[in-house]
């Protein structure tokens, strides 16, 4: 019994550090590989736990692997933007400008009950109300909603033109340029390097840049460290 009971907690307190190594981030909605992750350690720690004849280090090394795998993969999607696609996949529009996207809908196995189920958990009863509805890559929808169905705020109510029915877009993230969105914004590259020369900015050296079809934008620099 005193066994199971030190056996135990070894593996609770293993995997307690795993988890903070791991980043908050796993602690949220869980991207495919952090599933996979989550499901194979509790396996391994349930048999570990139940069996005591497994040593208790085939338990750890193996937890501990994969948590060493999860922190690299991490660091490479965090670096390289494909392979971010290629592992966690790209958000996926299935409403653009109040239009539904049966294509894409049929591709994500996304059903009208499983759009109007989605649509009202985010308190929208009904679908002329939303602009824009974006499936992510932990398969949460989001919902923008047109801009006369906007909650009412202290920015709307000075200026009701201030409502906007499409979304900002992510333009540059990490110094790494999204071409669709000057594509979705209809904006063009000559139009982004006037601006990143009026804000005396190089590509490379923006953090964070959002932009929307009427070409207002919002840039954040990089800190003076990451340069």
């Amino acid at each position: 019994m005193f066994v199971v009971f030190f056996r135990t907690l070894i593996i609770y307190f293993v995997i307690i550090v795993c988890l903070r190594i791991m980043g908050k981030r796993q602690l949220g909605e869980l991207q495919p590989s952090e599933f996979v992750i989550a499901i194979l350690i509790s396996n391994i720690a349930t048999l570990s736990i139940e069996d005591t004849d497994i040593p208790l280090i085939g338990a750890v090394v193996p937890i501990i692997t994969l948590m060493s795998a999860e922190v690299i993969l991490s660091f490479i999607t965090l670096k390289s933007g494909k392979a971010q696609t290629i592992v966690t996949g790209s958000p996926v529009a299935i409403i653009r400008n109040g239009n539904i996207d049966q294509k894409s809908m049929r591709e994500l196995r996304f059903s009208i009950e499983d759009l109007m189920s989605q649509l009202r958990i985010s308190g929208i009863f009904d679908i002329k109300d939303v602009s824009w509805a974006i499936v992510e890559t932990n398969g949460q929808l989001s919902v923008y909603p047109k801009a006369g169905s906007q909650p009412l705020t202290l920015k709307t109510a000075a200026d009701p033109k201030s409502a906007k029915s499409h979304p900002p877009m992510v333009l540059i993230s990490d110094g790494i340029l999204c071409s669709k969105t000057l594509y979705a914004c209809n904006l063009t590259e000559k139009w982004l390097h006037n601006v990143l020369k009026d804000e005396g900015v190089e590509e490379k050296d923006v953090f964070l840049m959002t932009c929307d079809p009427s070409a207002d934008y919002f840039l954040v620099r990089k800190d003076d460290n990451r340069k």
